[in-house]
């Protein structure tokens, strides 16, 4: 093909060329630099962090008890169920008794009678008793006195059959037969005086009444009795099993006629329920477990939202009733338990449920930040950022962190406004002394 005019085709064919020699040149030496690190860092800036301590919990009890009789045995009656509400003192279940009543009314009849003796001393004898005594007084001083008049009779009669025996006029036996019959009159009398002595001793004993040593040993015989039927009219008082305090029967664990133990009487944890009738509950409250970093935050009567999968439309209120002043650790990680009253929803929840809680504390104004995800964990539990060196490389660096609130962390100390941390290490970098990122 002939060309007309070829100047105006060259000029443009030269145009094209230095266009291209130039769109080239430039594409070079603005190519984006392997070192440029400003879309893998962000900048320490300050901000308002609006605070809310969010963490998990668990609704348990205030008060809980798993109730078992005091005395092992086996249950006659059982009055509750699940779900039961009762009062201080309501009676739930009722064990068998019949060898415990049989003790009571065998003590019962025991302190009757001691107290009975008891008051017979302290009033002394009867009169009776000391009218059948002086009648024995009266009674042996005559056979007193006739014993002497048969002794005198005796004696006579010896005397006068002394001399003829010693003449021969009368014989040796007639003078022993009075002898004896002397002898006979002698004991009689000395037995009707021991008697009477014993007659006057028995008056005088039941005019002056009973000795204070026999009171006082009635009575304590009364005071013995008195604690023995008091013991085993407490072992049958104990078996009526009544509730503690008022509460809602939220498990039962046996029926009538089970046995059960006072093994766990006084038990809160599961593992001994087996022996025991049921537990008994009053209250609701939230246990919650707050990392100790947080723990500053966090304060009696702080008010606490309550949400809950089961009612995901509404808040509930609470607030902080108790810190413990011990942690628990886990993982690794120290936790502090927390107790939250409710200030709604006793209606709704139930022991067991697990819920969402929102701790609201206030704000902090210009508090040093950077995101979350630019927090690292370094060896041994060291909290820190990488901050880029000379060379632009990912460097390890620990700092003091405080609050996270959302995706911003607090820093309390180790960087400085305006510095740039890495949000995320370069590529195909290995970081030396770097466990994980803590903040992704």
């Amino acid at each position: 093909m002939k060309i007309k005019n070829p100047i105006p085709w060259l000029i443009g064919l030269t145009a094209f060329g230095l266009s291209g020699m130039g769109i080239a040149y430039f594409s070079h030496w603005y190519q984006p630099s392997k070192n440029d690190i400003t879309d893998l860092t962000v900048p320490v800036t300050t901000s308002n962090l609006n605070i809310k301590i969010k963490t998990n919990g668990v609704v348990q009890p205030v008060r809980k008890i798993n109730i078992s009789p005091r005395e092992a045995g086996r249950i006659a009656k059982l009055y509750v169920d699940e779900g039961s509400s009762v009062q201080k003192g309501q009676l739930i279940a009722e064990m068998e008794r019949q060898a415990f009543q049989a003790q009571v009314n065998q003590y019962r009849a025991l302190l009757w009678k001691a107290k009975a003796e008891l008051q017979e001393k302290r009033k002394g004898y009867r009169p009776e008793e000391i009218a059948i005594a002086q009648a024995d007084v009266r009674k042996y001083t005559a056979q007193v006195r006739e014993a002497q008049s048969r002794l005198a009779l005796a004696s006579q009669r010896v005397k006068r059959r002394q001399y003829p025996t010693s003449q021969g006029a009368v014989s040796r036996d007639d003078l022993d037969a009075v002898l004896n019959e002397e002898k006979s009159a002698r004991d009689n009398l000395q037995q009707a005086k021991f008697s009477l002595i014993s007659a006057q001793q028995q008056v005088k004993k039941l005019l002056s009444g009973y000795q204070t040593e026999e009171i006082t040993k009635a009575g304590a015989e009364v005071a013995q009795a008195t604690a023995q039927l008091q013991f085993y009219e407490n072992q049958l008082e104990n078996t009526f099993i009544r509730a503690p305090f008022a509460g809602l029967i939220t498990r039962r664990f046996a029926q009538a006629g089970d046995f059960v133990t006072p093994n766990t009487s006084v038990s809160t944890n599961e593992g001994g329920t087996s022996a025991s009738i049921a537990e008994l509950s009053s209250g609701l409250e939230i246990e919650a477990k707050v990392p100790e970093v947080n723990m500053a935050q966090i304060q009696k009567n702080q008010p606490v939202e309550i949400r809950l999968d089961a009612f995901p439309d509404q808040v509930f209120q609470g607030k902080v009733r108790l810190i413990a002043p011990r942690g628990v650790k886990e993982e690794n990680v120290t936790f502090m338990r927390v107790k939250i009253a409710l200030a709604t929803g006793q209606d709704k929840l139930k022991v067991g449920l697990n819920v969402k809680l929102t701790f609201l504390v206030n704000d902090i104004r210009n508090a040093l930040v950077i995101p979350s995800a630019a927090v690292v964990s370094g060896k041994g539990g060291q909290v820190g950022v990488l901050l880029p060196d000379k060379d632009n490389q990912a460097k390890f660096h620990p700092v003091q962190v405080g609050i996270t609130s959302g995706d911003k962390t607090q820093i309390l100390g180790g960087l400085s406004e305006g510095e740039r941390v890495f949000i995320q290490p370069p590529a195909n970098q290995l970081i030396d002394g770097i466990d994980r990122v803590t903040g992704s």
